[in-house]
């Protein structure tokens, strides 16, 4: 896929780099922010969670880096982890939000619908600025 960019009135042809790179740095930005709002609902067995992340559009997850992300939340004191025991095989490992977490996790919603809400009052401004001309 190829895009063009325009940047000072000099259009960049690009072969998606740009766009590639650009929508890494949104999935990484978000990810921890689904992780702590999909337990913000409740306990999560950690392969179902892997599952309902990677099934996301537009987050393209490798499920492989998604266990390192809930280890590093957990050491940083936001998630808690069990173990129950599994007729089917090993323990399974459950994954919940501490206080802390809980707390980021509403704070993360709060500033993420902010930034929408004011994402797109951008377009309405410049409807209303056209009107006035």
């Amino acid at each position: 896929m190829q895009y063009t960019v325009r940047v000072m009135n000099v259009a960049l042809e690009e072969t998606g780099e740009w766009f590639g790179n650009w929508t890494v740095q949104m999935r990484k930005g978000l990810l921890d922010f689904c992780i702590l709002r999909a337990l913000k609902d409740g306990e999560w067995y950690g392969y179902a969670l892997v599952k309902a992340l990677v099934a996301i559009p537009g987050i393209g997850v490798a499920e492989g880096s998604i266990y390192p992300l809930l280890s590093r939340l957990k050491k940083q004191g936001l998630v808690n982890t069990r173990l129950e025991e599994s007729n089917e095989g090993p323990a399974r490992k459950y994954y919940s939000l501490t206080v802390t977490g809980r707390r980021y996790a509403e704070e993360m919603a709060v500033y993420f619908e902010t930034m929408i809400r004011g994402v797109e009052t951008l377009g309405k401004q410049k409807q209303q600025q056209q009107k006035s001309l």
